[in-house]
């Protein structure tokens, strides 16, 4: 690539920015985004779905009238009371022009009208960017910047968004793309008004269906399995359910289940339901008294056993569930179960919205919990509801085993002898459990928390801290750390508060945010330290000294791992011993004593290997490789740090492949390959962009700049240098922006700006001036003399 040699580009396609021969170097085009997927994320369409034709049509001219003829994007708001088919009229219209919309379907139930509090914007944000391809470390933490990316990423692209039971305008607003192309369709209990007024949206207002379209749902459904049925009678049922859809559908599969009585007589029988059940809070007037009755009506002639399944599954918090954790809380066995929600699915009191996951309509939920708190004794919810906390508390700690076998266990009481505990054979089936869960399991948290189970709250938030770490869950981790610490405080439990003192350590460390990483670090080190937790003691050290090492306070770090590797070596934990041993090794690597670090990493590269830790193994090489060059010995350090990203790029790990590759850059320099160096870390840059890694993402670009400063090409030098010192500084990281800044300077003074120059070493110095170590001070030594030259 220069000079006559050629450089090959391997790993995966879609990391290379600009391939084959490049002369003079591999030009970044900047940082790519993640790859596009296509989501096709609608629920199944509407069975026997009637009419509604004008409300299509209507639908039909706000997406066709916003076919290039505006430059927003085209909303349409459906509106109506509970109960009158909002959903049903959306995903049957979504379904009809789903072509239209090649690039994909987004949805979500906003969960504005369940018992518990609607999805934010924020949480849809970064469920939709995952759908669409991002990874979760890339995902950002603030509001507007996660919805900055989702527009940049529907632009140009024709997708449909369906915002199901929204509640406000604020929690639709973000969810917005920002281009013509896309459609947004909103269903809603309130009329939102802001959306139409300020966003341009189409509302329409879905009203009761008429007689003869009720007729129509009914018959449609009720034909295969009953003859005879006079029109006046149907005309008959369909009032009693004021013509809302939900109700209809119940009452025709009531009719459906008893094909051989007539329908005068169902029709005396939801008759007299109307003086039974206390209407329900939630629909007003004539369409709550039809509602309370048809749900009686048909909820009444469920044999016993679906007819209490149905009452304790009002307590499950999610948005929905499956059936193993239904039948852990009604003591059943799991054929049984399956049985059961059959039964309910088939009377339309509980819908299937995908294999093995059930969820309520908001209205059947709250009449199921007002059923359950009606009709169960409180000693049976509780043991229901304790019993649904020990599925998913235990079903974590399984899950956790096989996805992180190497995180400290939570210790927790035994599971009741006969609750059938989800267990996995693999890394695979834990992942896909936890997926499904994902969202159930934080509502488990928070459910714990409010209804008194504090320690179920803390252990399953210690338990979660390890998957998150893996997953870069962070708008998960952070709430269920903080429930679970708030958890542990109520109770008084200090072990418990230290675990999650330590998750939330962990989260703020991954999501860079060090100062507040260190205060919880420093928090669960008390706390252990109180309580005699020793190993844990030693995991906070660790933690602290990895914030240290990060942030190039190098002898802080170097303090913090030798009392950790102390502790840990008398409590005769050789595998951690030997893991912050190699983060003890850096740190004398960074300090210049080479010799002391060789003697760490040898060691703990041969503990590594022992136990089969290939991830500690291939950071040793890094360590190893980064020893050798900074020691004059490059061509030595080569093979150790290519047998790294080899490692990482046989397990696939994308953020081991990234961080690796940026010391295989600078060995790369060392050996003045430098179109080889611009290549690794123009790969080291595109995953740590996908990873959502700001500081490592800008230390490839300096990297970078160093390579095209060798190449005599100083203003793409100068150039990279800016953006990376630009990354530095906006993240308070003093050391890299010294060395950001260092650099700049000198690719400018190359080119001849000499004034420029001067004014950035002058900073560097500065920057450089908060450290002590002798990399410090000999480049303070350096810029002193060359800015006081005249």
């Amino acid at each position: 690539m220069y000079k006559g040699t050629h450089t090959h580009l391997s790993g995966n396609a879609g990391d290379v920015v600009q391939a084959g021969n490049v002369h003079g170097g591999v030009h970044f085009h900047g940082a790519a985004t993640a790859p596009g997927q296509t989501p096709r994320e609608l629920p199944g369409d509407v069975r026997s779905f009637v009419n509604r034709e004008d409300e299509i049509a209507r639908l039909d001219r706000a997406m066709n009238d916003g076919d290039g003829q505006s430059s927003g994007v085209v909303v349409a708001v459906i509106a109506g009371t509970a109960g009158v088919g909002k959903t049903s009229l959306a995903l049957h219209w979504s379904h009809r022009v789903q072509d239209r919309f090649p690039d994909g379907q987004l949805y979500v139930n906003l969960r504005g009208y369940d018992p518990g509090p609607p999805l934010e914007a924020s949480q849809v944000l970064e469920r939709f960017l995952r759908a669409l391809g991002v990874k979760p470390a890339a995902i950002p933490d603030d509001l507007e910047a996660r919805s900055a990316l989702y527009r940049s990423l529907l632009a140009r692209r024709r997708m449909l968004v369906v915002l199901d039971n929204a509640v406000t305008v604020g929690q639709v607003r973000p969810l917005l793309p920002g281009t013509a192309t896309c459609m947004v369709l909103v269903t809603s209990r309130s009329r939102l008004s802001g959306l139409v007024a300020r966003d341009g949206a189409d509302r329409l207002t879905l009203g009761i269906l008429s007689e003869s379209d009720a007729v129509d749902l009914l018959r449609r459904v009720t034909t295969a399995h009953r003859s005879g049925d006079a029109p006046e009678k149907l005309a008959e049922l369909s009032g009693l359910c004021a013509g809302l859809p939900l109700a209809l559908r119940i009452a025709a599969e009531r009719a459906v289940s008893r094909p051989w009585m007539p329908l005068s007589e169902l029709i005396a029988e939801l008759r007299d339901e109307s003086g039974l059940w206390e209407a329900l809070t939630i629909v007003d007037g004539e369409e709550g008294d039809a509602v309370r009755a048809v749900f009686a009506w048909s909820y009444r002639a469920l044999p016993e056993g679906a007819a209490h399944l149905f009452r304790l599954l009002g307590s499950h918090p999610g948005a929905d569930f499956g059936a193993q954790v239904a039948a852990a809380m009604a003591r059943r066995p799991l054929n049984q179960v399956r049985s059961l929600l059959d039964l309910l699915v088939g009377a339309h009191l509980l819908e299937q919205n995908r294999s093995g996951r059930y969820q309520f309509h908001d209205l059947l939920r709250a009449y199921a919990t007002g059923q359950g708190e009606s009709e169960e004794l409180p000693e049976n919810l509780l043991d229901a509801e304790q019993r649904m906390f020990a599925w998913y508390l235990h079903g974590a700690a399984a899950a956790q085993h096989r996805i992180t076998p190497q995180a400290r266990p939570v210790p927790l009481a035994p599971p009741p002898g006969d609750l059938n505990v989800p267990l996995f054979r693999d890394y695979g089936e834990a992942i896909a459990w936890y997926e499904a869960e994902r969202r159930n399991l934080v509502d488990v948290t928070r459910m714990a928390v409010d209804t008194g189970s504090p320690e179920t709250a803390w252990c399953l938030s210690a338990i979660l801290k390890a998957i998150y770490a893996r997953l870069n869950d962070f708008h998960d981790w952070f709430e269920t750390g903080q429930r679970g610490l708030e958890a542990a405080r109520a109770l008084g439990d200090r072990f418990g508060e230290a675990e999650n003192l330590d998750g939330l350590a962990m989260a703020y460390t991954q999501f860079q945010r060090p100062e507040r990483a260190a205060e919880f670090h420093r928090g669960a080190l008390g706390i252990r330290r109180e309580i005699g937790d020793r190993y844990g003691e030693a995991m906070s050290l660790n933690g602290l000294g990895l914030i240290g090492l990060r942030d190039h306070r190098l002898r802080l770090a170097r303090s913090h791992f030798e009392q950790s590797v102390a502790i840990f070596r008398d409590l005769g934990e050789a595998r951690r011993e030997a893991l912050v041993s190699g983060n003890l090794g850096q740190v004398y690597a960074e300090l210049g004593e080479y010799a002391k670090a060789e003697t760490l990493l040898d060691m703990a590269l041969e503990a590594h290997r022992s136990y089969g830790d290939a991830g500690s193994e291939g950071n040793v090489l890094r360590v190893l490789s980064m020893t050798l060059r900074e020691s004059g010995r490059a061509s030595g350090a080569l093979p150790l740090v290519e047998a790294a990203v080899a490692i990482a790029q046989s397990h696939g790990n994308r953020m081991w492949e990234g961080y690796w590759l940026i010391e295989l850059g600078d060995v790369q320099q060392s050996l003045e390959r430098f179109s080889d160096a611009l290549v690794s870390y123009q790969h080291a840059a595109v995953i740590q962009r996908t990873i959502g890694d700001r500081t490592r993402e800008a230390r490839a670009w300096n990297g970078a700049g160093q390579a095209y400063r060798h190449l005599e090409r100083f203003s793409d030098a100068a150039d990279f240098h800016r953006r990376a010192a630009s990354v530095h500084r906006e993240l308070g990281n003093r050391w890299f922006l010294a060395v950001a800044l260092d650099d700049l300077a000198a690719a400018l003074a190359a080119d001849g700006a000499l004034e420029e120059a001067r004014r950035h070493w002058r900073e560097a110095l500065d920057a450089y001036a908060e450290f002590d170590d002798p990399r410090s001070t000999t480049r303070q030594e350096a810029l002193s003399t060359l800015l006081s030259a005249p």
